[in-house]
């Protein structure tokens, strides 16, 4: 691999978060960290430079930062770490960055980097109209039409905070792993659970991609999933027709390239 040539992509999500490294248009490396452990800026620095190592890589490769983030409070140490690292400040997806998707909503700021960052890549990837579904910690659905327009959206709780709230408001219920057992009729606590949660939330995905075609008023719409779940689902469902797991740190790339700065690093 040749020095400073290669673009360091992060997606932080509310429960875990994904980095990415691509050279060019081409995602060569990615890994995953748990966004609720708290760190330092040192130890961010720790992480970052373990990961890199283990890929043979070192800081000097890095000629470039950008994060999406729906978690605020970690961005202080985040940033720091990022700058301790490679010496660079990172493009942050928010106000004045450069996305080329207009947001037809009442308050387009309100819009999550989360979202923008799958629709801008859904969009360019599989073209519009689309309908793109993120399974993470809640489960959104965004429309981008035909021109690239975000025009609707809805949004609900995740499958797994779902399970969640299951077990922790019920006593008696146990904890549960989230799989599809093999029939609906469950002979058990647990495969009940696991019924109740896989075959119900499907039931409850499907049900809003044909409502959100029915108002949208076109039979031509795709659907692309993306998320911890969206395999899942995607398997199981025939109204999903792509499931693309690194959309987020496609959307960012794109975003990166829309709005790319000269390569300059501060002092290390």
């Amino acid at each position: 691999m040749s020095q400073s040539n290669y673009l360091l992509v992060i997606d932080v999500g509310n429960t875990n978060s994904e980095v990415g490294i691509f050279d060019g248009d081409r995602l060569v490396h990615s890994w995953r960290f748990m966004t609720k452990t708290p760190r330092t800026s040192d130890e961010y620095k720790v992480m970052f430079r373990g990961f890199l190592e283990a890929e043979g890589m070192t800081r000097e490769d890095i000629k470039d930062v950008i994060i999406a983030s729906v978690v605020p409070n970690i961005m202080h140490t985040l940033t720091s770490g990022i700058v301790k690292t490679f010496g660079v400040t990172p493009m942050v997806v928010g106000p004045g960055i450069k996305t080329g998707m207009p947001i037809k909503f009442a308050d387009p700021a309100e819009v999550g980097a989360d979202r923008i960052i799958d629709s801008v890549a859904a969009y360019k990837l599989y073209g519009g109209p689309l309908i793109v579904v993120d399974f993470g910690t809640a489960t959104t659905y965004d429309y981008i039409d035909q021109n690239g327009a975000m025009c609707g959206k809805v949004t609900t709780p995740g499958i797994g905070i779902s399970g969640d709230a299951l077990t922790r408001c019920a006593a008696q219920l146990p904890n549960i792993q989230i799989i599809k057992p093999p029939s609906i009729m469950a002979k058990d606590t647990i495969s009940s659970m696991q019924a109740g949660l896989t075959y119900g939330y499907q039931g409850q995905v499907e049900y809003i991609i044909d409502k959100m075609k029915e108002e949208i008023g076109r039979d031509d719409v795709k659907v692309v999933a993306t998320g911890g779940y969206g395999r899942m689902f995607y398997n199981e469902s025939e109204k999903i027709d792509f499931y693309d797991p690194k959309l987020p740190l496609k959307g960012l790339r794109l975003i990166y390239e829309k709005n790319k700065r000269q390569d300059k690093k501060h002092e290390k």
